[in-house]
């Protein structure tokens, strides 16, 4: 009786027919390995899918992007070989800076330019336009870390999702409820544990935070003028954000500190967490060399091939020298300075399997510059990291690390060969750092949902249920002076105001009367 009561009740089901759905991939690197990951689990759940992706965003060495058999279709747009070369040939000069430790704001207005440049050239792309409007998709996701995502949504006319690609604060708001008390602001390198001082910067940085969104807008303004309806778009960047039918992000409360949700706010962390392969042959006789002393993984992002630096880069290899440890570095061969040698335990390779090396029986530790698939794939396979973070969210994402017990961090200005290999020996000899490590991954795991079905059932919820209305507050479409309730302030100093003028008026109005009195007598 048991199982027929099942089967009628799935019967009884709303059938969800194919969707078409577009995914949006114009940055590359990590944020192409998520939506990567994305479209395939939706094209998995019967749904017709096509990624518009672009080209040479920047180049990754050891890295290509594979198309997987049976699985989602893909446009792909290029501006070019000539400007790729001059992008990437920018970015590589960015990245020295960030190794220096000359990460900031302007650098990424600039970032954000070359993303508006390639924005207009893309709407103008008529040919890809058309074709993109004539398919009528039925949502898209997008890459909520670049406004041209939004930008195109709109003028596709398509209802979208976006997918934010880090953690929850990032550098452009989308209302949630965030009190400065305790929940850090982009940028401000917080805890949610914050003292006077503490308190102090993070309401200065929630103050700067809109100038900062405001600047970030202006590079794309022009952009969304000139390519959508005149009038169409007043609220700007915020605009399109509050247009979103459902927020996604590459988190969860293992790895991020407890905050206040909104219900179009879901947390997918992990899409690139999978159990651990078998590694080739000669990388596994490799590490099997060093037996229980293990190996360590190495890896600055998926868009640092090799350090440019070289006074880092001599530290770092003399640090790695003093550890008994092998060290699996992710470097360009190519890019190693032929005068300086490498040690016996350090093996250099152009791309790694990290996930596969990280649930690896050996594995030690993890150094990498904090970027958020990094962590998370740390947590799940519960390894301590040593962050060196080089820009954007990386440094934030380096203090949650650290005030979960998950690892420590050393800026790469700051590091020498004593301290790097210092640091290497207290998380691989302080127990509390793999109890930390197992700990968060214990409760990353226990999820009952895994993140990716959780995704696919939000954006399956949405397309059947017509859009993400439901899950809005009126507060997204209320003035920012209604919101915080402004006008119910102002009401009674209005009140105040208008009885102290009272007050004052009866006061003058004897003494009008006794000027003229005593004027009678010449006084």
């Amino acid at each position: 009786m048991a199982t027929v009561f099942w089967m009628l009740s799935l019967l009884a089901l709303p059938l969800l027919e194919s969707a078409k759905i577009l995914t949006v991939c114009l940055i590359g690197g990590s944020h192409y390995m998520l939506l990567d990951e994305i479209s395939h689990n939706l094209h998995q759940h019967g749904h017709e899918v096509r990624m518009l992706l672009q080209l040479g965003n920047p180049v990754i060495t050891g890295f290509s992007y594979p198309a997987r058999a049976d699985s989602y279709k893909r446009s792909t747009w290029s501006l070019g070989e000539m400007y790729i070369k001059e992008y990437n040939g920018w970015f590589l000069e960015e990245q020295t800076q960030f190794l220096l430790g000359r990460e900031n704001f302007n650098g990424f207005l600039k970032f954000m330019g070359h993303l508006s440049y390639q924005c207009n050239k893309l709407l103008e792309d008529k040919q890809m336009i058309n074709f993109l409007q004539k398919e009528r998709y039925d949502i898209t996701i997008l890459d909520a870390f670049n406004p041209c995502s939004f930008i195109l949504a709109r003028r596709l006319g398509v209802q979208y999702i976006a997918f934010y690609p880090g953690a929850l604060n990032g550098p452009l708001s989308i209302v949630l409820p965030s009190p400065v008390s305790y929940i850090p602001v982009f940028s401000s390198q917080l805890s949610d544990n914050m003292n006077l001082w503490g308190r102090a910067k993070n309401l200065l940085y929630s103050l700067l935070s809109p100038v900062g969104q405001k600047l970030v807008w202006s590079v794309f303004e022009e952009v969304a003028e000139r390519h959508l309806v005149s009038g169409s778009l007043t609220g700007g960047l915020s605009e399109l954000h509050q247009g979103a039918e459902l927020w996604a992000f590459n988190t969860d409360f293992s790895l991020e500190f407890p905050q206040p949700l909104m219900p179009y706010t879901v947390l997918v962390g992990g899409l690139l967490n999978k159990p651990a392969k078998l590694l080739q042959q000669d990388l596994d006789l490799w590490i099997s060399s060093f037996g229980e002393l293990g190996f360590i993984v190495v890896t600055l992002g998926s868009m640092v091939s090799s350090v440019s630096v070289d006074p880092l880069l001599v530290e770092l290899v003399a640090g790695f020298s003093q550890i008994p440890q092998g060290v699996l570095w992710r470097y360009d061969p190519l890019q190693w300075p032929s005068n300086l040698d490498r040690p016996p335990n350090l093996r250099l390779m152009s791309w790694l399997p990290v996930n596969d090396l990280l649930g690896h029986k050996n594995v030690r530790l993890f150094i990498t510059h904090g970027g958020q698939n990094s962590l998370l794939q740390a947590v799940y396979h519960a390894v301590q990291v040593l962050g060196i973070p080089l820009f954007g969210d990386q440094f934030d994402n380096m203090v949650r690390a650290e005030t979960k017990g998950l690892g420590l961090t050393i800026k790469p200005a700051q590091i020498t060969q004593e301290l790097l290999s210092s640091t290497i020996q207290t998380l691989l000899q302080d127990s509390r750092f793999k109890s930390s490590a197992l700990s968060l991954s214990r409760i990353h795991k226990s999820h009952p949902v895994p993140p990716e079905l959780r995704f696919t059932q939000w954006v399956e919820h949405i397309v059947n249920s017509g859009g993400g209305a439901h899950l809005k507050p009126a507060s997204l479409a209320q003035p920012w002076y209604q919101r915080y309730l402004l006008d119910l302030v102002l009401l009674p100093c209005l009140g105040l105001l208008g009885l102290i003028l009272h007050e004052d008026e009866g006061l003058l109005m004897p003494l009008k009367g006794y000027s003229v009195t005593f004027g009678r007598y010449g006084c």
